[in-house]
C-alpha cells in the first residue's frame, strides 16, 4: 500500500472543516492499523512523516505531535496497559477505525425471520407500502387498505344496501425483511505481502467495513468472524484493525469448512459468508499433517475446495468473495468457486477499494429458485 503526502495548507484544512487533531487522527489510525496496534511505532512513524513533511509547522506552531498525543489520551483513544507501562488503543479506537472503512454489501436477500433487511418480495411483512392489492386467505388483516375496499363495495352496492364482498377487500404492500447470519473470513497467509504489495492493509478495511455496518444496522444479525492460514481460527471484532499477516501458507478449505459448521449451527433463514483473500489456496490438512503447495494452483487442493463450495451451496450459504489482487489466473480460480457456489465476487485493486468488478452469478440468470 503506498502513501501519498502533500504538504497540508490551511485553506485545504478549512475547506474539510478538519481541526489540528483531525488532521492528524486520520494519519495515525492508517499508520496504527499497519503497525498492528503498536501505538509506540505509529507515533514514531507519524514523527518522521511530520519531520518530512512539516504537518505541524502549518498549525502555527500551536499544535504540536505532543499536543496531539495528550489530546488523544483524553478523549479516551490511548491508554496505559495495566503495568502502566505501554500505550495502548481503547475500544474507541478499534470502533473509529472500523467506521472508516463502512460501506453497504448486503444485496439479494431471502425472506426471512424478523430482521432489519429490506428485500425484493412483497407480502406479508413489516413495512406497510402505499400500493395495495386484493386480500387472499392468509394476509394479515391489520394491512387492510379501508379506503380501497371501500371503493370497491360501491361499485355494486346500492344507496340503501352496502354489499361487502370477500373479493372487494384491498390489502396494502408491505416490504419483507429477513436475518442473516454471517461468517467473515480474512485470509492472513503470507501471500498477502508479497511481491512489494500490502494486501492485508486493503482486506483489513473491507473486514472492518463489513462488520461495523453489520454491526450497527442489523443488531439481530449474527457475526462470526475467522482468520485463515496454514489453519483456521475464530477471532474476535476488535481484533481486526490490528491482523498480522504470518508465515502461513493458504488454508481455504479449512477457512469455508469452519464457517460453514458455524453457519450449521444457526437458526436464521439467510447464511452467508464473506471471504477476503487474494485468491491462491496453497495447503490443506491431509491425514493430520499439512499438505502444501506455494507454486502455482494445484488441482488436488483446488479441487477440495470446489467440492466445499458446492457443500455450502447444498445448504443455501452464499459466498461473497472480496478478492484483493488482480492475477488473472488467481481470478479464474475465484469464478470457479463462484460458479461452483452459485455466490458472488469483488474484485478490486489495491490502490482503490471502490473500484469493484461486480460478478453476480445470482442475478445473472443463475439464480436459485426455492
Amino acid at each position: 500500500m503506498h502513501f501519498i503526502y502533500s504538504k497540508w495548507t490551511e485553506q485545504f484544512g478549512n475547506q474539510n472543516g478538519m481541526t489540528p487533531f483531525d488532521s492528524l487522527w486520520n494519519l495515525f489510525q492508517d499508520l496504527l492499523s499497519i503497525a498492528g496496534g503498536d501505538v509506540s511505532q505509529a507515533l514514531r512513524w507519524l514523527n518522521q512523516i511530520d519531520k518530512e513533511y512539516k504537518i505541524t509547522e502549518q498549525f502555527d506552531g500551536n499544535y504540536g505531535i505532543g499536543d496531539f498525543i495528550n489530546e488523544m489520551k483524553e478523549r479516551g483513544y490511548i491508554e496505559f496497559d495495566e503495568n502502566n507501562s505501554v500505550m495502548v488503543p481503547t475500544s474507541k479506537t478499534n470502533r473509529s477505525i472500523r467506521q472508516k472503512a463502512l460501506e453497504d454489501i448486503f444485496t439479494q436477500l431471502k425472506k426471512g425471520g424478523a430482521g432489519q433487511h429490506k428485500t425484493s418480495y412483497t407480502g406479508k411483512g413489516l413495512e406497510r407500502q402505499p400500493e395495495s392489492r386484493h386480500w387472499k386467505s392468509g394476509d394479515d388483516i391489520s394491512h387492510i387498505d379501508s379506503t380501497g375496499t371501500m371503493m370497491n363495495m360501491l361499485k355494486h352496492s346500492s344507496i340503501n344496501q352496502f354489499d361487502l364482498r370477500e373479493d372487494d377487500l384491498q390489502v396494502y404492500h408491505t416490504d419483507h425483511y429477513t436475518s442473516v447470519s454471517t461468517v467473515l473470513l480474512i485470509d492472513l497467509s503470507h501471500s498477502m505481502i508479497l511481491y512489494g504489495e500490502d494486501r492485508i492493509t486493503p482486506a483489513k478495511k473491507v473486514a472492518m467495513a463489513l462488520s461495523e455496518l453489520i454491526m450497527n444496522n442489523y443488531a439481530k444479525d449474527s457475526l462470526d468472524l475467522v482468520a485463515f492460514g496454514n489453519e483456521a481460527w475464530k477471532i474476535e471484532v476488535k481484533d481486526l484493525p490490528y491482523l498480522q499477516v504470518g508465515p502461513y501458507h493458504t488454508n481455504t478449505l479449512q477457512g469455508l469448512q469452519v464457517a460453514r459448521h458455524i453457519l450449521q449451527r444457526k437458526k436464521f433463514s439467510n447464511k452467508q459468508i464473506f471471504m477476503i483473500t487474494d485468491g491462491k489456496p496453497s495447503c490443506m490438512i491431509e491425514d493430520g499433517k499439512i499438505y502444501k503447495n506455494s507454486f502455482g494452483l494445484d488441482r488436488k487442493i483446488v479441487n477440495k475446495v470446489l467440492d466445499e463450495a458446492v457443500k455450502c451451496r447444498k445448504e443455501n450459504i452464499d459466498i461473497t468473495t472480496f478478492m484483493i489482487a488482480r492475477d488473472p489466473y488467481l481470478q479464474n480460480f475465484v469464478r470457479e468457486m463462484t460458479e461452483a457456489n452459485k455466490g458472488r465476487a469483488y474484485y478490486s485493486s489495491l490502490d482503490n477499494l471502490g473500484e469493484y468488478i461486480f460478478e453476480d452469478y445470482i442475478k445473472n440468470r443463475r439464480k436459485r429458485t426455492k
